[in-house]
């Protein structure tokens, strides 16, 4: 006796999106004028307003990308606006 064919369902490659890696500025609000600069050997991160020349630096671990390195600067100026 042979076996019956089954139909197989062929499932769809699940796209992954990228993330930002530039940014607005939280100082000028120009939008796209804030890039992340990652130097994982040395061990810290960098995020620099193209526009105002503003920046920020912090230390970093080898999981984090630009999008937490922007976060963290964000985060830093919610909390001293309300201090």
């Amino acid at each position: 006796m042979a076996r019956r064919k089954t139909k197989r369902v062929l499932k769809k490659p699940v796209r992954v999106e990228k993330l930002e890696t530039t940014f607005t500025c939280p100082f000028c609000n120009h939008r796209h004028s804030v890039a992340c600069v990652i130097d994982r050997k040395l061990g810290f991160g960098e995020a620099e307003c193209s526009v105002c020349k503003v920046n920020y630096v912090t230390k970093i671990n080898p999981l984090m990308e630009p999008i937490d390195i922007y976060s963290e600067w964000i985060d830093e100026c919610v909390g001293v606006n309300t201090a």
